[in-house]
């Protein structure tokens, strides 16, 4: 008796069998429990891999490896690169705090809000390209829009002189950023850091009789400390701005 109720304690090899089977299962509800992919973890992955490796490395593929997914499923939610880029743009605008415009601080707070956006170019390299190659069509991005334009309006500037304005400044935003990353720090072809100094004297080694001013004004042409220049020049482009003569704001649309 005691051999046979022993006996009946030891599974069979189908038992045995069946129990790893069960087991696999399990192992593969878990792994069919992984958090969904989503939009919002689509572009919390790229903006990762921007931060770490630069525009030029983000691929569809890339997001994808790194969310341990197929390409397919990214698919699902992104329509395709183009739309992920200005998904970015969108994420990296709606960072930005837009202040309650005030007229007699409008140039600053205007400064303020592109300085903030430039500060998001800066952390991802290269993103901004994204912005000079497509018209970004986020929401987000067009709340910068709408921020910028109250501030001018508020100013008495004209509608159109204020949009033509925010389309420069957006433009220079993020022309500037690129090109402050290349820059910051310079390399030459020997992959030598080149410095200041170093740059003033290649200006001055060029033939003055073809470059008089290049050579006479080498420290000008490479002078400006942190963003100095992001900020002298954002200033001049606003200071062309002419608030209407009678100093009221312009009028506001009716809502619908």
């Amino acid at each position: 008796m005691a051999k046979r109720s022993a006996s009946r304690d030891i599974v069979s090899r189908d038992q045995w069998a069946a129990q790893i089977a069960a087991l696999d299962g399990t192992q593969s509800a878990s792994r069919s429990r992984r958090t969904p992919i989503t939009v919002g973890r689509i572009v919390d992955a790229a903006l990762q891999l921007v931060e770490a490796e630069g525009f030029d490395a983000l691929t569809m593929r890339r997001v994808a490896a790194a969310l341990q997914a197929t390409p397919g499923a990214l698919y699902a939610h992104v329509r395709d690169k183009a739309q992920l880029d200005d998904l970015l743009i969108g994420e990296l605008c709606s960072r930005v705090a837009l202040p309650v415009p005030d007229a007699t601080r409008w140039r600053a707070q205007a400064i303020d809000v592109c300085r903030q956006l430039r500060d998001q170019y800066l952390r991802y390299p290269g993103i901004s390209r994204a912005a000079l190659e497509g018209t970004p069509h986020s929401l987000d991005a067009l709340r910068i829009y709408e921020g910028l334009l109250a501030i001018l309006l508020a100013a008495g500037v004209s509608p159109q002189s204020a949009a033509w304005v925010i389309d420069g400044a957006f433009q220079f935003v993020g022309a500037y950023s690129l090109v402050w990353l290349r820059r910051h720090p310079g390399e030459d072809a020997d992959g030598r850091v080149v410095d200041r100094a170093e740059v003033i004297e290649r200006f001055k080694m060029l033939p003055p009789d073809r470059f008089p001013n290049s050579v006479a004004y080498a420290r000008e042409l490479t002078s400006g400390e942190g963003h100095e220049r992001f900020d002298f020049t954002l200033g001049q482009l606003l200071r062309g701005l002419t608030p209407q003569a009678d100093g009221q704001p312009a009028q506001q649309p009716a809502p619908n």
